[in-house]
């Protein structure tokens, strides 16, 4: 449904615009369950990631003193930003319920879970989010069973396709 403004509705104006995906998360761990997190920013830091410039390829999160943090997350500065850009590489702070954080902590304990970052994106109200997903590590076997999975679904598609013409 589009969103309201000032009592007309305007099309188009739904849905999340996506900034980065961490394309190898999905290859490397066995996602169990995701949550949407918030993320503590600067002005200069949203408006370069409107210029679409972020990079979550070997980030992570951990979770210290009951606060969430995200690591190695490259925001490029923001190209009219001056003085004003901060540490491109700086430990951001994420935003969850108290509850969440303490069930989070409580199973990254367990041995070889990881709080992985998926997606961060723009909501229906332009606040930038953070997806987050709990995942297992994969081992060789399963990244090449799941290739190989990959692989006979693209043929069956194909062959579909072929038969339907």
């Amino acid at each position: 449904m589009p969103t309201k403004q000032s009592g007309k509705q305007v099309p188009g104006k739904r849905g999340k615009k996506t900034i980065a995906r961490n394309r190898t998360a999905r290859h490397d761990y066995e996602i169990e369950e995701t949550f949407e997190a918030g993320i503590v920013l600067t002005g200069t830091e949203v408006k370069s990631m409107r210029e679409r410039a972020c990079q979550l390829t070997d980030a992570f999160c951990i979770i210290r003193g009951g606060e969430v943090w995200l690591v190695n997350a490259h925001i490029h500065p923001y190209s009219n930003g001056g003085v004003w850009n901060v540490d491109p590489d700086r430990r951001r702070k994420l935003l969850l319920h108290r509850r969440q954080i303490d069930s989070l902590d409580g199973r990254l304990r367990t041995k070889g879970l990881a709080l992985v970052p998926l997606e961060m994106y723009f909501d229906e109200r332009n606040r930038v989010k953070l997806s987050l997903g709990v995942g297992r590590g994969k081992k060789l076997y399963d990244k090449r069973h799941d290739m190989a999975r990959r692989q006979t679904d693209r043929d069956i598609q194909r062959a579909l396709k072929e038969r339907s013409r």
